[in-house]
């Protein structure tokens, strides 16, 4: 097909031709919502590197996720900030841990939503790492049962999934057999299973309190440079029982998106992170930028490379824009 015989603007020049023709489209059902938990009553800290997002106590946690549900996001995912840390991460696990509550709080109080829970130990560890820490080495291991610890905690507060996202080797087959074992066996395990040492998780670490005390992730998260790894990775987590694998970030590592959607026929999420939202709200801030037609451009990149679903700040943003055009599920 070759101009002048085949002129592709013919198709473009109604809203109606664009519609018929669109290859993609984003729908609320796409969407997850991150919430940070804190403890108190009737707070909500906003986190200045990460515009419009709070920390937010457990009462305010399940008016969040209401709304949510009322937009029609089908899930939240809480990460939770404790009341002490320790070199073991034991509030992680803890039964009356900050996450335990919101999660049997939104379970009790806000119906039709799902609660993905955050299996790691960073926030809770007074080093700031996502495992035990030896003799200043990650010791991974020995951090395998800490995270299986979590994972049960979760669901025996009501989880209706978790999400390991501290890239120790072997924690999904862990993760299984343990919430197996203590009868968990309908809890899905969504996978951090390409989770990148990137510098666009600032933000989040300012919110969740989670940056180490000492050296970097590069030991355990994955190098930027690398792309077939990520596909061995993902095949790990497959093998050893990961019912859905998402990348983390998105927009920096969309070529991973594409690759793992076309290499496994599991559903794909990706992480939207801290970084690439505060960017967007700070170009937005100082006029550069239509902060509303960027944000969804940017999602609809996210689920054109292959994404089932986006754990984004945006989601509430994002849903109502999609209500006011009369998208929905």
């Amino acid at each position: 097909m070759q101009f002048p015989d085949y002129r592709p603007r013919r198709l473009r020049n109604s809203e109606m031709f664009r519609r018929m023709i669109r290859e993609t489209v984003l729908t609320t059902d796409d969407l997850i919502l991150p919430l940070f938990a804190i403890g108190g009553k009737n707070v909500a800290n906003p986190v200045a590197s990460m515009p419009g997002q709070y920390q937010l106590s457990v009462d305010n946690i399940i008016k969040a996720a209401r709304e949510a549900r009322d937009l029609s996001i089908p899930a939240v995912m809480v990460f939770g900030i404790p009341d002490k840390k320790d070199a073991l991460g034991t509030r992680a696990y803890a039964k009356d841990g900050i996450v335990q509550k919101a999660v049997r709080s939104i379970k009790e109080k806000v119906e039709g939503i799902a609660v993905i829970t955050d299996v790691c130990l960073c926030q809770y560890t007074d080093h700031g790492h996502c495992g035990m820490v030896d003799k200043g080495e990650i010791d991974n291991d020995a951090s395998l049962d800490l995270l299986g610890r979590v994972a049960v905690s979760h669901a025996a507060a009501g989880a209706d999934m978790v999400a390991p996202s501290d890239m120790m080797d072997g924690r999904v087959g862990i993760l299984r057999e343990m919430l197996d074992e203590e009868g968990h066996t309908r809890i899905p395990i969504m996978s951090y299973a390409a989770k990148y040492c990137s510098a666009y998780y600032g933000p989040f670490r300012d919110a969740a309190h989670s940056a180490p005390q000492f050296g970097d992730r590069r030991t355990y998260q994955m190098d930027p440079a690398n792309a077939v790894e990520a596909i061995r990775e993902a095949a790990l987590d497959v093998e050893e029982g990961a019912d859905i694998i998402m990348v983390k970030p998105a927009l920096p590592y969309l070529d991973i998106v594409f690759r793992i959607r076309e290499e496994f026929d599991l559903p794909v999420a990706a992480y939207n992170v801290s970084g690439e939202y505060a960017m967007i709200k700070a170009a937005e801030k100082m006029g550069w930028i239509d902060g509303e037609k960027v944000m969804m451009e940017t999602l609809m990149s996210i689920k054109r490379a292959g994404a089932d679903m986006i754990l984004t700040y945006f989601a509430m943003d994002a849903a109502k824009v999609l209500r006011k055009k009369g998208v929905t599920a």
